[in-house]
């Protein structure tokens, strides 16, 4: 059939008068709705990790922080290309700095009241999908079928403990390609709690301080700590009785010793040069919504043919294992480095998750994979394994008694589609020194039967028995220097992981020469951002791929964050010494960043004093009260709030004289030529000079003391006669 030209026109229906009913396809929303049926929250996490310090106390209690979308470019493995990555970050979390990929793992135990708060950044519209938890429909975060966020705290109660994933949901099929995902894990009722009530218990851990799973592992008896009793059994603890349930908070479920997350995913990278806009796909509103929109723009752009995006022809090119790129291209085989664990800021302050697996004979290991590719993929274990559990559901467990826990034997494929995820538990009593391999399938033109086209190869590491492997380390160096090239010693300048497999956040100070060198990094990317109080740095921050070398060359501008400065007083030189009220002396700064701290000097030419020290006050006032008049200068030393040392500083100076008798006020101070002088002022016939201003500006007269209005009138007059007659004043 003909596209431009049919021969049959089908008229659509037009959505004039309901365009409520599809706005959220049209020109979407940036709602900041408030909470069905709000309860306050449980949730004890973010309160255990600002404990530990791996972040800061939670600005709302109980309350998780996601926002999005902000955006990443990282360098590919190969250094070919920069691939835009699309990224949450929490507010109450420094180390998640511009965003991770993925995003920050969310852990909470079950049962809980969980609340996130998140606001849409960058062009709108943003949900977030609680993908395999069960919400209400508004808190569910699925486009068109919830609705679009500003501001919105999603709450939900996890009831299963498992393995699930967030992302956002509007234009799904780009935003959760570009990396707008992370992971949900739900753990037993009692983590968390145990460590609040006894802080030697590990973050994570249960009252036993053993770590767990929901598992039905009955037929299975190599893995130990099995507790077989049924979910609605009774709490048999007799401990601390702050950490009692009604019922038993490890029924069916399995000690484990060490946790591994697999994040198996992929990137498009043409994707990545020709859409870039988050808004890619949306349309623009024509004259009659639904009739005659614009598709070959973007909402909220400018209307411009030929810059529409379909995102129907899928190529990955560049993969990743929770973050960690596989060096490898298309066709090959990438083997990730052997030892790499996700930093507790970034997994809700649980210590010591894995990528490569390493573990001594004889543990318990869980396996946590999702499938976050637009690919098919085959993970081949060397060794047996049991799965435990499906999408976020445990195998076997009652009342859902349908299904088991199952052998899968070395060398059998568990094959995955996306967004699919599987937990199993791996216990050798022998050591192992292998790699799982992970096959990714391409998707395009499936067909039962057909053999399909293998893309790449992935190997990960699995190492049981004697010591862990050690992964290879790198280092990223660079230098810091001020705006005309003189390094800049004590910046402080923070390696931090933007991919949940990368080393933990290190940070080395410059040396003399501005040197810096930060080392002991395993492969993944970084951003690199230098600080130092009282100074801004250009570039802000770099993002860098480390890949079996070194990287150097990251070179930092340093300029003072205090913008331009002036100095200015509030009355006109010269002035007599004395003047009531002094003269004060206000600093502005134009331009930098705040906020800013502001000394005072003095200085007759000879001497100079410390007039004030540094305070957030930005006037001085000088009493003026000297020996005898002159020429005088005062300066500002302004410099960023906490600032510390005179390099971060910015001076401004004025001078100001004090010439004349100071002003007295007491009887034949004055004369009758002065007074005379006085009226003509007030009645207009002359205008008074700053020192004439100074001398008879002399009412009000409160309590022996002169407080000048700034006005020569004629209670002013009155004094000056009353003290050229020998009288004091009123």
């Amino acid at each position: 059939m003909s596209v431009q030209n049919p021969q049959h026109k089908i008229a659509r229906w037009p959505v004039m008068g309901m365009e409520g009913m599809w706005v959220k396809m049209f020109d979407p929303p940036t709602e900041n709705p408030d909470t069905p049926d709000n309860v306050l929250p449980t949730n004890p996490v973010p309160e255990v990790m600002a404990a530990a310090g791996l972040q800061d106390i939670p600005r709302v209690p109980h309350t998780v922080q996601r926002d999005l979308m902000h955006g990443l470019k990282l360098p590919t493995w190969d250094g070919r290309k920069e691939i835009i990555f699309f990224t949450f970050t929490d507010d109450d979390n420094p180390a998640t700095g511009m965003g991770t990929y993925p995003g920050p793992t969310v852990r909470v135990p079950r049962g809980v009241v969980f609340h996130c708060e998140t606001s849409g950044k960058g062009p709108p519209p943003h949900t977030i999908h609680w993908h395999g938890i069960e919400p209400t429909p508004m808190n569910d975060g699925v486009g068109h079928c919830s609705m679009e966020i500003g501001h919105y705290v999603y709450q939900w109660q996890p009831n299963f403990i498992g393995t699930y994933f967030y992302h956002c949901h509007r234009n799904t099929m780009q935003h959760f390609e570009f990396g707008l995902f992370g992971m949900v894990l739900v753990d037993p009722p009692d983590a968390y709690f145990a460590t609040q009530v006894d802080v030697t218990i590990p973050i994570g851990s249960c009252r036993d301080g053993k770590r767990r799973t929901a598992a039905n592992v009955a037929d299975f008896p190599q893995f130990p700590g099995f507790n077989s009793n049924l979910l609605t059994a009774p709490d048999p603890w007799t401990g601390d009785q702050r950490l009692k349930f009604p019922q038993d908070p490890h029924a069916m479920t399995v000690v484990y010793d060490v946790e591994a997350l697999w994040v198996v995913s992929a990137r498009d990278s043409v994707w990545s040069d020709l859409a870039d806009n988050a808004r890619q796909t949306y349309p623009v509103h024509g004259t009659i919504p639904g009739v005659n929109d614009n598709f070959h723009t973007h909402a909220g752009d400018l209307v411009s043919a030929g810059d529409f995006f379909a995102f129907n022809d899928y190529n990955a090119d560049y993969w990743y294992v929770t973050g960690i790129p596989v060096p490898a291209h298309k066709g090959g085989t990438g083997r990730i480095g052997v030892n790499a664990e996700i930093p507790p800021e970034l997994m809700s302050g649980v210590s010591g998750t894995q990528i490569p697996i390493n573990a001594q004979t004889g543990q318990t290991v869980l396996v946590r994979c999702l499938n976050a590719a637009y690919n098919s993929c085959e993970v081949i274990f060397p060794i047996n394994v049991v799965v435990i559990a499906w999408d976020g559901r445990a195998l076997g467990q009652p009342p859902y008694g349908f299904n088991h826990a199952y052998l899968v034997p070395a060398g059998t494929p568990i094959v995955m589609s996306t967004a699919r995820r599987f937990d199993c538990l791996i216990r050798s009593a022998t050591p192992l020194d292998d790699v799982v391999e992970v096959r990714m399938i391409d998707t395009r033109g499936q067909v039962p039967g057909e053999s399909e086209e293998l893309l790449l190869t992935i190997e990960i590491p699995i190492h049981i028995g004697g010591d862990p492997q050690q992964a290879p380390v790198f280092a990223v160096s660079g230098r810091v220097a001020d705006a005309i090239g003189l390094p800049l010693q004590g910046v402080q300048v923070a390696a931090k992981p933007v991919s949940q497999g990368g080393t933990g956040q290190k940070t080395v100070a410059t040396d003399a020469s501005g040197n810096f060198s930060i080392d002991e990094l395993i492969n993944s990317s970084y951003e690199i951002v230098p600080t130092l109080a009282g100074f801004t740095f250009t570039p802000e921050t770099v993002v860098v791929t480390v890949n079996d070398q070194n990287v150097g060359g990251q070179n930092f501008s340093a300029s003072i964050a205090v913008g331009s400065v002036s100095l200015s007083a509030n009355k006109l030189s010269p002035q007599p010494p004395g003047i009531p009220h002094g003269v004060t002396f206000t600093s502005t700064v134009l331009g930098g960043v705040g906020p800013f701290e502001y000394q005072f000097y003095l200085s007759n030419g000879v001497n100079t004093i410390l007039a004030r020290d540094f305070s957030a006050d930005n006037r001085w006032t000088w009493d003026t009260l000297v020996a005898e008049g002159g020429t005088f200068t005062v300066f500002v030393h302004v410099r960023q709030a906490g600032a510390g040392g005179a390099q971060a500083e910015k001076i401004a100076g004025t001078g100001f004289v004090l010439s004349g008798e100071p002003p007295t006020f007491s009887p034949n101070s004055y004369s009758i030529q002065e007074a005379l002088e006085a009226l003509r002022m007030n009645v207009g016939l002359k205008s008074p000079s700053a020192a004439e201003m100074a001398r008879f500006d002399v009412a009000p007269f409160i309590e022996g003391v002169v407080q000048p209005d700034g006005l020569i009138d004629l209670k002013d007059v009155l004094n000056i006669l009353r003290m050229a007659v020998g009288l004091t004043p009123l």
